[in-house]
C-alpha cells in the first residue's frame, strides 16, 4: 500500500526534501545541489537517491507536494518569453505610471518602473465598461484583431488581456480572448478577470502580465516534471505549493503561475505555524536563510499573517498571499568592498554553481559562508554530514583577496565585518516586519530554519532584543517540512463597492452563493470529497475615503455585525486609532475554498542519545580560541549546554554564543535562551 507521502522545495542553490511515512508519522529528509538547467532532475535525483537510503519503494509513494522557485526565478532573471498586453483605449500606459511611488524620496528623479512589457507591445482596444458595470463602449472585433495581428508581427507568445472595470463584467475580456486564440493559435492567453478580479488596474495588470509571462515557462516544466517522474516509474499525483500556503494541481498551476511566486518561502512560514502549537510559543518571527536569500514571516498568536497583495522585484501581484518580506542575505551572498572603503555584503549571490569559494566548484567571490568557514563555524570535514568538504585555503584567498586587502584589514577581522554586516541586514528586515504591524520584538522568539540560519540566529536574536531562538527538527528542509501538511487552496473574489451594514445584506448573500458555486466546482473537478470541503469567507473593508483595506473574517449566517467590530479592533491596532461610529465600506468578498488532504500523523521524535559525549574542538576566531562541538542527534532531553559552542547536524550547523544556555525541548527542538548581556 503506498504510504510515503514527498515534499520537495526547490531553492536557487539547494533542493531540499522531507519524507513522511503515512502509517508511522515517522519523517526523514534529505538535501542535495539544485540542478539549474534543469530542477526536476535534482528533484527526481533526490527521490532516487533517498528511496535507497531509507528503504522505500518508489512505488510506495502516495502524494508529492512541490514548492518551487520556478516562476520566482523566471521573473527575477528576466528568462521570460516575448509578450504582449491587450488593454482599454486610453489606458496603453498604466504599467508605467504606475503609483508614483518613490523608494527614494529625496531623489531628483523617481526610479524608473520595472516593465515587462514595452510601449511598443501594448496594444489598445475600443471598449469600455463602467465602474458601476454599465458599458459605455461595446466591445469592437476589428479592434481586437488589428491588435492580435500586431502583436503575432512582434513575435509575441504570451498575451496579456486586462480591460477597464472587467472584475464587474468579464464579457469583453472573453470575447476578446476568443479573437485573439483565432489568430496566435499557439499563444498563451491570460485574462485578468481569471487571475486577479479586483480593482485598481494598475495591480491588476501587473499580476495579469505576469501570469501570462510565466505561463509558458511553468507549463514547460510541468509537462517535464511529468515526463522525468514517469521515466523512473513514479505515478503519485502530484500538487504545486502556492504563495497562500495552500497547493493546487498542475492543471490550474498551469493556468495561473502567479500564485506559485512565492511557493517555497509559503512552506516555512506553514510550518512555523504548525510548530507554534507544537511548542506553546504563540508569537514566533519565522527567518529562513538559505544559500541566495533570507526570509521573514511572523507567527502572532498563533497565526501566521496573510496579505491580498505583495511583490515580487518591484512588480506588484494582486493575489492572496503569506506574508513574506524577502531579503537577499543569504550563505551565498557576496561580500565586496566600494571604491569608498565600504564592506557590502549582498544582495547578489553565487548560487548554486559555482557557489562559495569553498565549495572547491570554482567560485572565486568571498560570500558568507566562507566567512563562516574561515572563522571555525564550519567543520571543511563534517559539512552537509560529511558529503562535501570545504576548502577553507580558497575561502581565505577569496576574502583576502576582495576585502581584506583592499580594505587593509586581516582576513579573520574581515570574516567578522562580512558576518557582522550580514546579521545587522537580517535584523533591519525582522524589525521592519514587526514594527510595521506595532509588535514588541521581546515578546517573539526566532524560529531558525534553512540550511544557513542557525549561525547566525542567536546573534540577530540578540541584536533586536529577543531573547529565545528556536531550532526545530531538521531545520534545513523545514520549508519541506510544512509542505507536507498543506491542504489544495482555491482563491475567489468579488469587487463591490458597497456599506458594510444591513442595507448590503441581500447583495452580500448574492455574492456568496456565486462564490460558494464556484468554490464547489472546482473542488469537485480536483476530486475532494464534499465532508472535506471548507468555505471560509472574508472580507476587505475600509473606511469611506481610505486606499487601503484590512481583510477581516467573514460568517454570512452571522452577519457583518461581527466583522464590522473587528475591523475597528484591527484597524486601532494597527494604526493607533479607530472610529466605530463611521460605517466601513466593503470592496472584496473573498472565499478560501478549501479541499482538506488526509492529515498525516504528526510524530514529534524525542531526542536520544546522551550529553555525555565528547565534543570536538574547533579553532574559532581571529583570537585562535577553540569551541566544543556537539553532535546534535547525540544530545538527551536532560541536555543543558551553555556557550559559546556549535551544534552539528546533517543539514544545518547551529552557532551559539556566549551568555546563552542550550535545552532540548521534549520534542527534540533546540531552544536557546538569551541569559544576559554580551556576544
Amino acid at each position: 500500500m503506498a504510504q510515503i507521502r514527498i515534499a520537495v522545495d526547490i531553492g536557487g542553490t539547494f533542493t531540499d526534501l522531507q519524507f513522511l511515512n503515512e502509517h508511522t508519522g515517522d519523517t526523514f529528509a534529505h538535501k542535495l545541489p539544485t540542478t539549474p538547467d534543469d530542477p526536476s532532475k535534482g528533484l527526481v535525483s533526490g527521490i532516487s537517491e533517498a528511496a535507497s537510503r531509507f528503504g522505500f519503494e518508489l512505488s510506495d509513494i502516495s502524494l508529492i507536494m512541490h514548492g518551487t522557485t520556478i516562476a520566482t526565478n523566471a521573473v527575477l532573471q528576466r528568462r521570460l518569453p516575448t509578450g504582449a498586453l491587450l488593454t482599454t483605449r486610453g489606458f496603453r500606459d498604466v504599467l508605467e505610471i504606475g503609483r508614483h511611488l518613490r523608494r527614494d524620496i529625496y531623489a531628483k528623479k523617481a526610479e524608473k518602473q520595472a516593465l515587462l512589457i514595452p510601449r511598443s507591445r501594448r496594444f489598445e482596444v475600443d471598449e469600455r465598461v463602467l465602474a458601476n458595470g454599465a458599458v459605455e463602449t461595446k466591445l469592437s472585433d476589428d479592434s481586437v484583431r488589428a491588435a492580435a495581428q500586431s502583436a503575432a508581427e512582434t513575435g509575441a507568445q504570451a498575451i496579456a488581456i486586462c480591460f477597464l472595470h472587467s472584475y464587474l463584467d468579464p464579457t469583453h475580456e472573453q470575447r476578446a480572448a476568443e479573437i485573439v486564440q483565432e489568430i496566435l493559435p499557439n499563444s498563451f492567453v491570460s485574462c485578468s478577470h481569471q487571475v486577479s478580479p479586483e480593482i485598481r488596474e494598475f495591480e491588476r495588470t501587473s499580476t495579469t502580465v505576469l501570469n501570462a509571462l510565466l505561463m509558458p515557462v511553468v507549463k514547460t516544466y510541468l509537462s517535464e516534471l511529468q515526463d522525468r517522474l514517469g521515466s523512473v516509474g513514479i505515478s503519485a499525483p502530484v500538487f504545486l505549493v502556492q504563495s497562500n500556503g495552500g497547493v493546487t494541481t498542475p492543471s490550474v498551476a498551469a493556468e495561473q503561475p502567479a500564485r506559485l511566486l512565492l511557493s517555497g518561502p509559503a512552506g516555512g512560514a506553514r510550518a512555523a505555524e504548525i510548530l507554534s502549537n507544537v511548542l506553546d510559543e504563540p508569537n514566533l518571527v519565522a527567518v529562513d536563510m538559505g544559500g541566495t536569500s533570507y526570509d521573514v514571516s511572523i507567527v502572532a498568536d498563533g497565526r501566521v499573517k496573510q496579505v491580498t497583495q505583495g511583490e515580487v522585484d518591484g512588480l506588484p501581484v494582486r493575489l492572496p498571499m503569506i506574508e513574506i518580506r524577502t531579503i537577499g542575505a543569504g550563505g551565498g551572498s557576496i561580500a565586496s568592498s566600494d571604491g569608498l572603503g565600504r564592506l557590502l555584503v549582498g544582495p547578489d549571490s553565487a548560487g548554486a554553481r559555482p557557489g562559495p569559494a569553498c565549495y572547491g566548484h570554482g567560485g572565486t567571490e568571498p560570500t558568507v559562508t566562507d566567512a563562516n568557514a574561515l572563522l571555525g563555524r564550519l567543520d571543511p570535514d563534517h559539512f552537509l554530514g560529511g558529503a562535501m568538504r570545504l576548502d577553507l585555503d580558497a575561502a581565505k584567498t577569496a576574502i583576502a583577496t576582495a576585502v581584506a586587502t583592499p580594505l587593509s584589514m586581516e582576513p579573520d577581522q574581515a570574516a567578522e565585518g562580512i558576518l557582522s554586516i550580514a546579521v545587522s541586514k537580517m535584523a533591519a528586515a525582522i524589525r521592519l516586519s514587526l514594527f510595521e504591524k506595532g509588535l514588541d520584538p521581546e515578546d517573539f522568539a526566532l524560529i531558525s530554519f534553512g540550511g544557513a540560519s542557525g549561525l547566525h540566529a542567536c546573534e540577530t536574536a540578540a541584536e533586536i532584543g529577543s531573547k529565545r531562538v528556536v531550532f526545530p527538527l531538521d531545520p534545513g528542509t523545514l520549508s519541506a517540512w510544512g509542505m507536507l501538511f498543506g491542504d489544495i487552496v482555491h482563491d475567489l473574489a468579488r469587487t463591490e463597492l458597497m456599506p458594510a451594514d444591513e442595507t448590503s445584506a441581500a447583495r452580500l448573500t448574492e455574492i456568496c452563493e456565486m462564490l460558494y458555486s464556484e468554490g464547489q466546482t472546482a473542488l469537485e473537478r480536483d476530486g475532494v470529497k464534499t465532508d472535506q470541503r471548507l468555505f471560509p469567507f472574508s472580507l476587505d473593508l475600509r473606511y469611506p475615503g481610505q486606499a487601503y483595506e484590512i481583510g477581516i473574517p467573514f460568517e454570512p449566517d452571522a452577519g457583518i455585525a461581527e466583522s464590522v467590530s473587528q475591523f475597528h479592533a484591527t484597524h486601532h491596532a494597527l494604526f493607533n486609532h479607530s472610529d466605530p461610529h463611521v460605517t466601513p465600506e466593503i470592496v472584496v468578498l473573498r472565499l478560501a475554498a478549501t479541499g482538506r488532504l488526509s492529515v498525516p500523523q504528526i510524530h514529534t521524535q524525542a531526542a536520544k542519545g546522551t550529553t555525555e559525549q565528547e565534543p570536538r574542538k574547533q579553532v574559532h576566531g581571529p583570537a585562535g580560541s577553540s569551541i566544543p562541538i556537539y553532535k546534535r542527534r547525540l544530545l538527551n532531553v536532560d541536555s543543558v549546554l551553555n556557550g559559546p559552542l556549535i551544534i552539528e547536524e546533517d543539514h544545518s550547523t547551529h552557532y551559539i554564543p556566549k551568555n546563552w544556555t542550550l535545552r532540548v525541548h521534549p520534542s527534540g527542538t533546540l531552544i536557546a535562551d538569551h541569559e544576559g548581556q554580551g556576544e
